[in-house]
């Protein structure tokens, strides 16, 4: 059962109630049309996802929790969305990088980067970068031949670049580096499309995440 705009609509209306009691009340709702469809995807996106690197983890049970956590968010119970990662099994000491999938309340979403990059592995990022490393060339040329996709990453309030090319230095003057892109289209959204398109759309962006890895398999060399 793919997604639809139920699944849409559930996450709106659950996080406008913000209630358990409701959320009980309706909770066959969320697993028909939230929680089914997602692990669904996970599950359609294994294949796909072992080709780009088989570390990569496809298990259902790993899909986000839709409850906020209480120490973080006192004044609120749920989120508006769900997700699900799809990188190697996670070390806290060292987070690696992740494409991801998100629906919710707004629609979905999808890219890959860090929830939280080192500062040693950005720093080795840049240098890949300043030096046009094959690994930074086939990402580049990857992001430049397609429109899904923008880069995403706070930006240093100065330049640090400004004798680099525009180009290179939207790169480089971020204190971490993501793609992000967001679905609008009903006909991919909510039918059987929706797996094969982001496949083909993680396909595309796999030198990202390739060069993501060459930057920690150097920083950790390093430390």
């Amino acid at each position: 059962m793919p997604f639809s705009q139920a699944s849409i609509d559930f996450l709106f209306e659950n996080r406008l109630h913000d209630s358990k009691a409701w959320f009980t009340e309706h909770k066959a709702e969320y697993e028909a049309h939230v929680k089914q469809p997602m692990s669904q995807l996970v599950l359609d996106l294994a294949p796909t996802m072992a080709k780009i690197d088989k570390y990569i983890i496809c298990d259902p049970k790993k899909i986000s929790r839709i409850y906020r956590d209480a120490r973080m968010h006192p004044d609120s119970i749920f989120r508006d969305h769900i997700w699900y990662s799809f990188g190697r099994p996670r070390d806290p000491r060292n987070p690696a990088p992740e494409f991801y999938f998100s629906i919710g309340a707004s629609g979905m979403s999808f890219g890959c980067g860090y929830y939280c990059v080192r500062p040693a592995v950005m720093e080795v990022a840049r240098q890949l970068i300043l030096t046009d490393d094959d690994a930074f060339k086939a990402a580049f040329m990857a992001v430049k031949k397609q429109k899904s996709f923008q880069l995403y990453g706070e930006m240093y309030k100065r330049d640090r670049y400004p004798d680099q090319p525009r180009e290179k230095a939207e790169w480089l003057n971020r204190r971490s580096l993501g793609l992000s892109g967001e679905l609008t289209d009903p006909e991919i959204m909510f039918t059987d499309k929706l797996s094969k398109h982001i496949a083909k759309e993680f396909k595309k962006i796999a030198p990202v995440y390739e060069l993501y890895m060459k930057a920690e398999r150097l920083a950790n060399e390093k430390e």
